[in-house]
């Protein structure tokens, strides 16, 4: 059983940065990728970031690219949020995704394991 905890959510100005992070316990973090979802009020949760086992494979979806970084060591994952955008207010959650593939950057919510409970970002215009 693998438990997830996000922190580093706040209140921020538009244009503002935030750096969330998410560590992990209770499992061999190196056997997940991971990824990083959010869900606004009213709205479905959707996909933000994810990266593979290896580190090295990355991918983003295109309303957070070029602004969001996603990045992992040990047993934590982080996800660097710059030029931020009142549209970007959500709860942000971390999600471990158990796959043999080293370089798999899994983009689908249904089939991460293990979740976080949430950290909110609100970001004011």
């Amino acid at each position: 059983q693998v438990q997830l905890v996000e922190s580093g959510g706040g209140l921020v100005q538009a244009g503002g940065s935030l750096r969330l992070s998410c560590a992990a316990s209770g499992g061999t973090f190196s056997n997940y990728a991971m990824g990083w979802f959010r869900q606004a009020p009213g709205k479905e949760r959707e996909f933000v970031a994810t990266i593979s086992r290896s580190g090295s494979i990355t991918y983003y979806a295109d309303s957070v690219k070029g602004r969001f970084t996603i990045s992992r060591d040990n047993a934590k994952i982080y996800l660097q949020m710059n030029s931020l955008k009142p549209e970007d207010t959500a709860v942000y959650y971390c999600a471990a995704y158990y796959t043999s593939r080293f370089y798999y950057t899994p983009q689908a919510g249904p089939g991460y394991n293990y979740w976080g409970q949430g950290t909110q970002v609100t970001v004011s215009s």
